[in-house]
This record gives structure tokens, C-alpha cells and sequence, in this order.
């Protein structure tokens, strides 16, 4: 019996042995030169270390559990003829390479890296240059990007992609990623719960982050800046929005953020330092504003269209042109306890709370909104009597939009990455 037993254990150990997963070396004095011959000879779980150099292939096509080691971070150039990398298969990880020229196409979404319903992937270490579309994730689940650097080449909207899109994803992780001189740095599209933190979106053309249809999204300690026009989120529902930053986002037609058809979400802990707007808003419900700052914009808030059952508490407005626009005589909104370094009130019990309510809509924002020309008008003396008009007497603006009860010192441990140089 013993003698059967160790002929088992030796099959077993010999086929165990064979299966486990191996590690093909590939580089151009090795054995295997090709990153498409790698893969081809690869079996489901092995390793393709590529050592540093540069491989100039494109269409390669991944259809087996693999990962992708790079060494000294090796190219893969594509030369402009297409797309780079496309996976189909779950549990594939890329690290450590550098993907480069990818084909510019009118009638196709060429990306350098496209997943396609696949699940449990890893995406590290990239480095993404000169491309149309960076990472497209298509149907894909439950994936990882981290730790890229993702810079395109583009300016116009016309002829350029997305950093990081989402088309019908869902569970995906975006982490400490870089992106710059894209379309959008980051799309979504019918991509529900993600977690999107600690990313960098800066100098594309049209959005820093832009989504649409996507529910149960988390946003934290992000960066957005100088963007053609900040950040869009649009038709979605139930959205955390924590400790970003949206700075430096200049134009006509530019805002920090852009909310449009949003039910149900958070905007907490958040700067917005330099934008045009601030926030633009038109028809939201149930959306909780709160420990916000609102620094040196053109327009703290811009209200464009029916909003309702929206709170704004221990927000921080300090030295905006505007702190709030407002095109409609109903309010159906609550502020309270905000800060307004305009506020000029006065505290005589010394709760921290002014004793006048403080009317936040300027007369003569209404004005600019129907008339930009008279913008020119700003700081002259005209402009301090219509104010003045109509705080006591309101005609265009709801009698009931005012916070009752103004805080007389700036609210501390709110988002304070753009706070430096800013006093109390």
C-alpha cells in the first residue's frame, strides 16, 4: 500500500510541476524577441518579464490570464498605426510599461490599452504618451489603475481622447494617477460603483473629469486644474464628492464643476479656487453642501435652473466677485451658518453667529448674467447702490434667500489644500 502511495505522490509532484506558472524572459538577445511571440507561447498564470528596450509592435491581443512585468520601464511603441494592447481575458496585470504612439483615428477609438469584458485586472506603473485614447475599459469589472502617468498631445477636442474611459464598468478602482493634454482626463459613461482617489487631472482640453449615467461613484482628494472647463457631472445619482480640489478652471464658459440632472449626493470637504464658477448648477434635488471653500471665483455658485431640498452648511466663501447666483424668485433651499468674508454684520452676543441675516444675491449679478458687458462696472459705486436696493427692498431675487444665521469666523477643518496664504 505504502509502495502505491509514493508512485501517487510522485505523479502528483511531477503534473503539479508542470502546470505551476512559469516566467518568459523576452528581450531583444533573448530567446523570445517579441512581446506577441511571448504571449503566444505563454500558458494561462506565467510571467512575461520584458527587459528594457524598445518593442515597436501594435494589435497585440491578450486572451490568457497573464502578467506583464516591465524591466526599466521597456517601450512599446506602436507606431502609430492603431491600437497597442487589447485584453479580453480576467486577471491580467500590466506593470511597468511605457506605451506610446497610438494611431489617430476619426471612425475609431484607438486606445493603448483597451479592456473588454474582462474582470480582476490590474493596470500599474504605466507610463501612456502619445495617444489617442489612453485606458479603455469596455463591459469591464471589478479592475485596478494605479500609479500612471498618462500624457497626450492633444488641442482640440477633435482630434484627441480620453485618458481614462469607462463605457459600461462597474467596481473599477482609479488611484494616484497623473493626467494631462487629453480630451477628458477621466469619462465615465454608464459606470457605476467606482472609487476614484487621489488623482491628478490637469491641463486637458475640455474636462478634468467628466461623467454621465453613473451611479454610487466615490470622488476623494483629487486635483482638477486648469481644465478648458473643470469638471461635468451630469444625470446621475447618489455621488460622494470628498476633499477635491477644483482649481484654476478659466473661461467664458468655464466652472470648477458643472452639476446637471443630480439626485441625491454629497459635495463635502471641497475647494474651488480660482474658477470661473465655482459651481454651476441646474436642476439638482437632495444635494448636501457642506464644509466646502469657495475662494477668489468669478461666481461662488451659479444657480442656473430649479433646484430643490438642497442644504448649504459651514461652506466658506471668501473674496469671490460673487457668492451666489440666483435666476429664479422660489427658493426652496436652506442656508445656514455659512462663512461670507463679504458679511459685514455684527455680533453683539458673541455666539459666533451675526445677528443680521446675510442676503448673498447681489442685484447686480442678476444684471451681468442678462447683460456680460456691464461686468466693467464691478467695483464702481453704481454697483454698491443697486446692492443695496435690493437687500432692502428684493424684486428679483426670493425674499426667504438669505443665511439667518452667518458665521462671524471662518469655518477650520475644512478642505484646506487651498487655503494657504488665506486669513482668518
Amino acid at each position: 500500500m505504502r509502495f502505491w502511495q509514493g508512485i501517487f505522490l510522485l505523479l502528483y509532484l511531477a503534473i503539479g510541476g508542470s502546470l505551476q506558472a512559469q516566467t518568459i524572459t523576452i528581450c531583444s538577445s533573448c530567446e523570445v524577441k517579441s512581446i506577441k511571440k511571448g504571449i503566444e507561447i505563454a500558458t494561462e498564470g506565467d510571467t512575461l518579464l520584458i527587459q528594457k528596450g524598445i518593442y515597436k509592435e501594435s494589435e497585440i491581443y491578450i486572451d490568457k490570464t497573464l502578467t506583464l512585468l516591465g524591466k526599466g520601464l521597456p517601450v512599446i511603441d506602436g507606431g502609430n498605426k492603431g491600437e497597442i494592447l487589447t485584453i479580453s481575458a480576467d486577471g491580467v496585470v500590466l506593470d511597468g510599461l511605457k506605451i506610446m504612439n497610438v494611431g489617430t483615428s476619426y471612425t475609431k477609438d484607438n486606445a493603448a490599452i483597451r479592456m473588454v469584458k474582462n474582470k480582476d485586472f490590474e493596470l500599474r506603473n504605466l507610463v501612456l504618451e502619445k495617444m489617442f485614447f489612453g485606458i479603455y475599459l469596455e463591459k469591464a469589472t471589478g479592475g485596478k489603475i494605479i500609479n500612471n502617468r498618462i500624457k497626450g498631445d492633444a488641442v482640440d477636442e477633435f482630434g484627441s481622447g480620453n485618458g481614462i474611459h469607462l463605457w459600461y464598468s462597474k467596481n473599477i478602482d482609479i488611484e494616484n494617477n497623473d493626467i494631462q493634454q487629453v480630451r477628458d482626463g477621466i469619462y465615465f459613461e454608464f459606470a457605476d460603483n467606482c472609487t476614484i482617489k487621489n488623482n491628478y487631472s490637469h491641463d486637458n482640453v475640455r474636462y478634468g473629469l467628466h461623467f454621465m449615467f453613473s451611479n454610487h461613484d466615490v470622488y476623494e482628494n483629487n486635483v482638477f486644474e486648469n481644465n478648458g472647463a473643470g469638471v461635468a457631472v451630469m444625470f446621475s445619482k447618489f455621488i460622494d464628492m470628498h476633499n477635491n480640489v477644483f482649481r484654476k478652471n478659466w473661461g467664458t464658459a468655464s466652472y470648477g464643476l458643472l452639476l446637471k440632472e443630480i439626485n441625491d449626493a454629497q459635495i463635502v470637504g471641497n475647494t474651488f479656487e480660482e474658477n470661473t464658477i465655482g459651481i454651476s448648477v441646474e436642476g439638482t434635488n437632495r444635494i448636501e453642501y457642506s464644509k466646502n471653500n469657495f475662494i477668489g471665483n468669478g461666481w461662488a455658485l451659479r444657480i442656473r435652473g430649479a433646484i430643490y431640498g438642497n442644504t448649504f452648511t459651514k461652506n466658506n466663501f471668501l473674496y469671490n466677485s460673487f457668492d451666489l447666483s440666483y435666476n429664479s424668485n422660489l427658493n426652496d433651499n436652506v442656508f445656514d451658518k455659512n462663512y461670507w468674508s463679504e458679511y459685514t454684520g455684527y455680533d453683539l452676543d458673541r455666539d459666533g453667529i451675526g445677528d443680521v441675516p446675510y442676503r448673498p444675491v447681489k442685484l447686480f449679478s442678476y444684471i451681468v448674467n442678462r447683460t456680460p458687458e456691464t461686468i466693467i462696472l464691478l467695483r464702481s459705486l453704481f454697483m454698491d447702490i443697486i446692492d443695496f436696493s435690493e437687500k432692502v427692498s428684493p424684486v428679483f431675487t426670493p425674499d426667504n434667500l438669505s443665511d439667518d444665521n452667518p458665521l462671524m469666523k471662518r469655518v477650520s477643518g475644512n478642505g484646506e489644500a487651498g487655503l494657504v496664504g488665506i486669513e482668518q
